[in-house]
């Protein structure tokens, strides 16, 4: 296994962690409200959107090159933020690994 793989796999457990650490204290929805009580998270969520958006898109374009599907990671992006983009860089390893 690559470093790659090993790397990406560790941040998608640690930040998975995280994750469900949140979503049992504050819920899915809890997760989202709490960034509109103040201008700081309204701030880091609004970054938070602007990167997934940037990632759906780079997904898109990069699919071409790299021949993954992208919808299953976008529609990911859009349900679960970071957890598509992670998931399809995941994804465009391994299919260029077996492409080698």
């Amino acid at each position: 296994m690559s470093f790659r793989l090993v790397a990406l796999f560790a941040v998608i457990l640690a930040f998975g962690a995280l994750s469900v650490l949140a979503l049992m204290e504050a819920g899915y929805l809890g997760i989202f409200l709490q960034h509109f009580e103040n201008y700081a998270g309204m701030q880091v969520l609004t970054d938070l959107v602007i990167v997934c958006v940037l990632g759906i898109i780079w997904m898109f374009n990069d699919s071409k090159a790299s021949g993954v599907t992208p919808w299953p990671f976008i529609v990911l992006t859009l349900a679960a933020g970071a957890f598509g983009i992670l998931f399809y860089l995941v994804a465009r390893e391994l299919k260029s690994r077996a492409a080698a």
